[in-house]
């Protein structure tokens, strides 16, 4: 009896460590990953370049760690969770002492598309790394916190990248990013069980031998499988256009307060960022909102708050934009969570593959974002913004509307 109570107690004690370790990791991924788009004034002013030109920073870093999820979805696969998530954080605490010796913003720019390949390790394996390891029942808990883990990481990297453009020089603020990393990643390391890799090595071995041409063709499939779904891809379509939306929104609405009649300080304008608390507050009742209204009513009423929260803030004054960008990020996090259980539940087969193609595709319209609203933005500065934001918001419409349509009218074909 004692040796059951102490194994019981050994994987209670195993699964708590997975779960802090995957939500420390979390935050260390997001806050690098968002960091740099509270420091824009600062970029266009150490690299001389412009504030629009800054924000094609955070695009860059979008773009390779969109696609290096499918990288990570299948190499995980190979070789387990453990190595690749250690790996990658080790390597990204490392690659930070780069930016403070980027010579240029050519420079900075080739160090953040290193980076976002390193990004990417966490956000592609950590839901497959629970599924894996807990219970059911645990593993919900897990999620929970691991998405609001997300959240945290991505304001606080925020506000920590504007306090230190406000008051740290460059090569200061690299020095306490690095620092920051460091900890981070040395407390996952001590954190994170190392038995799924184990698990999956013996898997392995007990599995029928196969070509390279055999598993690739086996992992092209699998990504083929999800992309020949027309529902699927109406999915991922959302996804990435609501986050093209949304989060460059977020990095233009920064120099606008920046400018008169605002005259924001470097600090201040990442305060705005504080409005991705109603996201947070948002995704903890999305699931209680889906069992209730449906996803499709689900879909309607956050496309609705987000087209009131853009043409809100076309008031200009600090009350509407902080109105409107509160109803934006809560829209914004009802779609997000609404793709999410919608890839999780509709993928019976190489869900790993389903969810990376999920968000490289949201992490795509990230990267895509930038260029397309800074258009927008020379020629009408935040109105124009609006103006290309409500042009995505047409398009999320109709992929919502087909989605619908697929949905009460064709019956998927299954394979």
């Amino acid at each position: 009896m004692q040796a059951v109570l102490d194994t019981m107690i050994d994987h209670k004690q195993r699964d708590t460590r997975l779960m802090w370790a995957l939500c420390v990791a979390s935050v260390v991924v997001y806050i690098n990953l968002y960091l740099m788009q509270g420091m824009l004034p600062l970029i266009a002013e150490h690299f001389a370049v412009s504030g629009s030109k800054a924000t094609l920073i955070l695009s860059v870093t979008s773009f390779s760690l969109a696609f290096s999820l499918l990288l990570y979805a299948v190499l995980s696969d190979r070789i387990g969770r453990h190595t690749p998530i250690i790996v990658s954080l080790w390597l990204l605490a490392l690659s930070n002492l780069l930016l403070i010796w980027a010579p240029d913003f050519n420079g900075l720019v080739l160090v953040r598309l290193l980076q976002g390949a390193l990004l990417a390790a966490v956000p592609a394996i950590a839901m497959a790394y629970f599924k894996e390891q807990l219970s059911p029942s645990t593993m919900l808990k897990a999620a929970g916190i691991y998405i609001m883990a997300n959240s945290i990481g991505g304001i606080v990297g925020r506000l920590l990248g504007g306090v230190m453009s406000q008051f740290l020089s460059w090569q200061e603020s690299m020095w306490l990013l690095f620092l920051v990393t460091l900890a981070g990643v040395a407390l996952v390391n001590y954190l994170l069980p190392s038995l799924a890799d184990a698990q999956a090595m013996s898997q392995s071995k007990t599995e029928p031998s196969l070509s390279k041409r055999a598993r690739l063709a086996q992992d092209l499939h699998g990504f083929s499988h999800h992309l020949t779904d027309a529902q699927m891809r109406l999915v991922y379509a959302i996804g990435g256009l609501t986050f093209m939306m949304m989060v460059n929104q977020f990095s233009f609405i920064q120099l606008h307060l920046m400018a008169a009649p605002y005259e924001w300080s470097r600090f201040q304008a990442t305060l705005i960022f504080l409005c991705y608390s109603s996201g947070t507050i948002a995704s903890y009742f999305t699931a209680k909102w889906l069992a209730k209204f449906g996803q499709h009513k689900l879909y309607q009423w956050s496309w609705c708050v987000m087209l009131l929260g853009s043409l809100l803030t076309l008031f200009d004054t600090t009350l509407t934009i902080s109105l409107g960008f509160l109803m934006t990020a809560c829209g914004f996090f009802l779609t997000h969570s609404c793709c999410n259980s919608f890839v999780a539940m509709r993928a019976s087969r190489d869900r790993a593959k389903a969810t990376s193609l999920y968000l490289c595709c949201y992490y795509l319209g990230a990267a895509i974002g930038g260029p397309y609203l800074m258009m927008f933005w020379h020629e009408a500065q935040w109105r124009g913004v609006v103006m290309g934001s409500l042009t995505l918001l047409a398009l999320i419409a109709l992929a919502i509307t087909r989605l619908h349509y697929h949905q009460t009218h064709v019956k998927r074909v299954l394979v």
